[in-house]
């Protein structure tokens, strides 16, 4: 085993939220060390940008670059039902600045993701990749470092005035700690795979995210890529996906295309290629966003439901937001737990907020339009946080959309974990 090394922050996952968190940081001038466990470029489903993703995006200076990318641009979405009858598509610039919010991208993950660890680096974190960590060091009940095994099997031990988790789904601290814990409502079972020379709009609409429904509530999402590829994907409770004894992804997938004619007719040109993908199970939350010494954020704090895709803004706002506070942390040398609710209650209402969108979409007979043909004034509202600026007053909403559905109420986790605490 290597002599422990000393950082002022090692964080946990070299994805978006943890390089996030790593150029926040190492931009101050503290030492930062991401440990990832995988060797980038790597695969990573997740691909379409809300547009409120530009604010973080800007503060890790890399729109530049994004424009400069052959990321296809992203400028609307639309819906499609099961006849294939599409909605007009819903573009962002009716309510936002054509400039910056308005136009966002549906990025390649594995280029989206190396462009993000290229610029920690440039800014001066330390990143080791083919590292798995595989243990919380801790002094009583405080974290101090973490123990990993780098991929020739030699053990490291790091110590880190704070530990960031943002191992993604995987949520390593949460699991370990027995801190995760299922939605109550939200359970469903994804199939996705490519295909490349498929039908695809033109011009403006090329870029476009399609939610495209079939029966029960599950849907299929079609996002375009660059180099004419295109990752398409259904989503629908398990018990709905696997009927009459089909398990088989590639089984599932097709038997479900024949039930969205514009998701079918989309897909009757080009070829499918590389494997089909299977994930269930996916949403869920942390009991707490931390304990002394440590915090979580992205993935590993929380995950929803793929069908608003503010997964990876999610990710990428909680790493700003999170390296904000932990620069206050070490300016002040004060690392007291509690100095984090504020940065978990102001992620956790964004979490809820979305949340609460999510559960209306999936009861069976909701539609925003119902909503927005009672109360027009509240369509901005929604389009709002549909498109990620999700840290607002939306009461006014929620009362309306009560109507229609029922809302949940927001769930009491997210608070850190005070010494002494189970």
């Amino acid at each position: 085993m290597t002599s422990p090394s000393n950082y002022d922050t090692i964080i946990i996952g070299g994805g978006p939220a943890g390089c996030a968190t790593a150029v926040i940081l190492a931009g101050h001038g503290h030492r930062v060390l991401v440990l990832e466990r995988e060797k980038f470029p790597r695969y990573h489903v997740g691909e379409s940008l809300l547009p409120f993703t530009y604010e973080p995006l800007n503060r890790l200076g890399v729109i530049d670059q994004m424009r400069d990318s052959a990321f296809i641009k992203k400028y609307s979405v639309q819906f499609v039902t099961p006849s294939g009858k599409a909605s007009t598509p819903f573009y962002f610039w009716d309510r936002y600045d054509r400039d910056t919010v308005a136009q966002t991208w549906q990025v390649t993950r594995a280029e989206f993701d190396l462009m993000m660890m290229e610029r920690a680096r440039e800014e001066g974190a330390e990143i080791r990749e083919e590292i798995t960590v595989k243990e919380l060091l801790r002094d009583g009940d405080r974290v101090i470092g973490v123990r990993a095994v780098d991929k020739e099997g030699t053990i490291h031990e790091f110590h880190g005035s704070i530990t960031v988790d943002c191992s993604g789904k995987e949520a390593f601290a949460a699991v370990r700690n027995q801190w995760r814990v299922k939605d109550p409502f939200l359970n469903k079972v994804a199939v996705w795979t490519y295909y490349e020379g498929s039908k695809r709009a033109e011009g403006t609409d090329e870029g476009q995210t399609t939610v495209a429904f079939i029966p029960e509530k599950g849907w299929f999402w079609h996002i375009p890529l660059q180099d004419d590829r295109v990752s398409v994907g259904v989503v629908n409770e398990g018990k709905y996906l696997s009927r009459d004894g089909v398990r088989k992804p590639e089984e599932i997938f097709h038997r479900e295309v024949e039930n969205n004619l514009w998701i079918k007719d989309c897909l009757s040109e080009g070829k499918q290629v590389g494997p089909y993908y299977i994930t269930s199970e996916y949403s869920f939350h942390s009991k707490y966003c931390g304990c002394e010494g440590l915090v979580l954020a992205g993935d590993a704090f929380s995950f929803l439901d793929p069908v608003f895709s503010s997964g990876l803004m999610l990710a990428l706002k909680s790493g700003v937001m999170v390296a904000d506070e932990i620069h206050s942390a070490i300016e002040e040398k004060d690392f007291n737990p509690d100095r984090f609710a504020g940065y978990a209650a102001a992620l956790r209402e964004g979490i809820e907020n979305m949340r609460k969108l999510i559960y209306a979409f999936y009861q069976p007979d909701f539609s925003f339009k119902k909503v927005i043909d009672k109360n027009m004034s509240l369509a901005g509202d929604i389009t709002d946080c549909l498109s990620g600026d999700v840290n607002k007053d939306f009461s006014h909403l929620w009362k309306a959309i009560e109507e229609f559905a029922p809302v949940p109420d927001s769930l009491p986790y997210g608070v850190p974990l005070a010494s002494g605490q189970s």
